[in-house]
């Protein structure tokens, strides 16, 4: 059980739980519930917690452009001329 403090309310949100049993029947059934939810679930074996299903936290891809700053050739030998015969 989960509790957050608001001010001086206190909220507490319980996590539903699934046996694994049902868990591996209801797998995709329920991959697709949390996706659509949001909502988190515990998966338990003999009434223990062992896994929690989660959504994905998704991000906006991230572009490069105009991160990168050229200066100079970018195709000349860093370091010169290279002495072969050493």
């Amino acid at each position: 059980m989960t509790s957050f403090v608001y001010g001086h309310i206190i909220m507490t949100m319980k996590k539903r739980t699934i046996p694994a049993g049902r868990f591996k029947a209801e797998c995709l059934a329920l991959l697709d519930r949390v996706a659509d939810t949001g909502e988190s679930v515990v998966v338990t074996k003999h009434g223990r917690p062992v896994a929690e299903v989660v959504p994905l936290r998704t991000r906006a891809p991230r572009t490069l452009r105009g991160s990168v700053t050229v200066r100079g050739d970018m195709v000349a030998p860093v370091l010169g001329d290279w002495d072969l015969e050493r």
